[in-house]
């Protein structure tokens, strides 16, 4: 009875001790493996749906959950150390470097992409052309209506909209476009892209901002048609817009810089041990990753690109 109850201790003393080294929800993946949390601007939420697909029927052994949010949230969470793997418009800035390095923890920035902001109208309005200057004035608010820009034009007043008020979109325009001027107070959030779309599509005084991959044609292949329930405003660096000199967010002109209103988009990655992360960082930058970015319409950043010509006729 004794060595009966010696063994039972003993085994009883092992899966205790098992249990105890069991390595934590997120911490036993490789390259190929497990389960892991990332976090996405939802400005690419088309694009990762379809990469998550494909990565998940290559590698079966692993699951990724992505979490949609704004790109503040996406950087929240990565310097939580609530996930490993963030893709936004960003790179990290030299104080979220610091703070990662005092933990030890040296992330990196990959390219994955370029991508476009694009200016989209209701089908109604006439209006197709605006320089970048027309557009930084009416991020600031010196235009309101939409006869400052067309004279003949019976709007009234313009109603700028954009996704979300903590957005890269929001953090692109304020840097990129206003110098850091401060928006105008009449912007209207709509929380998501798909919404900005569909208010812009009922309202005739609208202009939204909004990512180059929610505005594509599934149907079109060539990538040389956008959505068919609203317009896409062609944009120009030059004092007045031309047809010759003003350009819609299409692939080659976004490869070629010639449309003003483009991005990177990046992979931040803090995974010191190669797992999981590492792993989609890998597919994503790949060809098979790239060639998916090729086809949303935004421009591969380590693939090589095929510049087609774009007949007059789309501009």
């Amino acid at each position: 009875m004794m060595k009966l109850y010696i063994a039972l201790s003993v085994v009883l003393l092992l899966l205790f001790s098992c249990c105890g080294n069991k390595p934590k929800p997120g911490e036993d993946d490789t390259l190929t493996s497990g389960t892991i949390t990332i976090a996405v601007d939802e400005t690419f939420r088309p694009i990762a749906e379809e990469e998550l697909q494909v990565f998940h029927a290559l590698t079966p052994d692993a699951t990724v959950h992505p979490v949609y949010c704004s790109e503040v949230k996406a950087m929240k969470l990565l310097l939580a150390d609530s996930v490993r793997l963030a893709i936004t418009t960003r790179q990290l800035t030299r104080q979220e470097m610091a703070f990662f390095n005092d933990k030890k923890f040296f992330p990196v920035s990959v390219k994955m992409a370029t991508d476009g902001l694009a200016l989209i109208v209701n089908k109604q309005n006439a209006d197709s052309l605006i320089t970048v200057e027309q557009f930084k004035e009416i991020l600031t608010g010196k235009i309101t209506d939409w006869k400052q820009l067309n004279p003949d034009s019976r709007l009234g007043a313009l109603q700028l909209v954009f996704d979300n008020p903590n957005s890269s979109t929001v953090h692109y325009v304020l840097d990129s476009i206003c110098g850091g001027k401060p928006l105008s107070e009449d912007l209207k959030a709509q929380k998501t892209n798909p919404e900005v779309i569909s208010y812009v599509a009922k309202t005739p005084a609208a202009l939204g901002v909004i990512g180059v991959n929610w505005i594509g044609n599934p149907a079109d292949s060539t990538r040389l048609s956008f959505n068919d329930a609203i317009r896409i405003m062609a944009v120009s660096r030059a004092d007045s817009a031309t047809v010759e000199n003003s350009f819609r967010p299409y692939q080659a002109y976004l490869a070629l810089n010639q449309y003003p209103l483009t991005r990177s988009v990046y992979i931040l990655l803090n995974d010191p041990k190669s797992g999981l992360p590492s792993g989609l960082t890998s597919f994503l930058t790949d060809f098979r990753g790239q060639r998916i970015i090729l086809k949303s319409g935004l421009v591969p950043a380590t693939a090589p690109v095929r510049i087609v010509d774009v007949k007059e006729e789309y501009k």
